[in-house]
């Protein structure tokens, strides 16, 4: 990851503590790929995908949440998952765009 995507990541993460959640993990591996940010809020899990891109870089942050990045997240989260099977969870997305850094907070993103 280059210094602009982990100041991104760091950012995001500090959102996440500010609104209350507890930290776990931080890109957290396995075959599928890689979770970005994992952390808890009153029980519940929430997966998180920091998606960055600066200006005139193949579209915005949204644009970069494709569908086979949605499966191998979600493929990730399922093998974490085995560690804590009662656990509920849902999952975030972070798009960060800039500079200057304009972030935008989708929970549940991949929810009904």
């Amino acid at each position: 990851m280059n210094q602009e995507g982990a100041r991104a990541e760091e950012l995001c993460a500090d959102l996440m503590r500010a609104a209350g959640l507890r930290l776990i993990e931080r890109n957290w591996r396995c075959r599928h790929g890689e979770i970005d940010l994992i952390a808890e809020e009153r029980g519940t899990l929430v997966f998180a995908e920091v998606r960055m891109r600066s200006p005139g870089n193949f579209g915005g942050a949204a644009e970069s949440v494709t569908a086979a990045k949605r499966g191998r997240l979600i493929a990730a989260a399922r093998l974490y998952l085995m560690r804590h099977p009662q656990a509920t969870c849902r999952f975030d997305v972070f798009l960060v765009d800039g500079p200057p850094r304009h972030v935008q907070w989708i929970k549940n993103a991949f929810g009904e």
